[in-house]
């Protein structure tokens, strides 16, 4: 369990790019780079880590302690999924709280979240 909480932060970032691009193949074969970019595009949402205080700490679940990953907004992007011009953008930004989710469970704080 020790290595998988050394390595856990890197996968956790690893698996931003990968998961979206994975995603982007699967729906979209045609126009995946495209889309993975656009999704890629969502990670922007961790802009929001510079407001908090350390700037980072890998062991603090971005859940509801980062502005742009809160319920309200979890709740916006939700609603992008219905017009088609915002849905790679809205599913991007979906995977994102969902991996951060994940990362949450991983640290046993995913009680914390929501």
């Amino acid at each position: 369990m020790e290595f998988v909480a050394i390595i856990r932060p890197a996968l956790h970032l690893a698996l931003h790019a990968l998961v979206p691009g994975v995603v982007a193949r699967a729906l979209w074969p045609g126009q995946w780079v495209r889309n993975w970019a656009v999704m890629m595009a969502a990670m922007a949402i961790d802009l929001d880590h510079l407001l908090a205080s350390p700037l980072y700490d890998p062991d603090r679940c971005s859940l509801q302690v980062h502005p742009l990953h809160g319920p309200l907004p979890l709740g916006i992007y939700l609603l992008l999924l219905w017009p088609a011009r915002t849905r790679v953008l809205a599913l991007g930004l979906l995977l994102h709280i969902a991996l951060d989710g994940v990362d949450c469970l991983a640290m046993g704080q995913l009680a914390l979240a929501f």
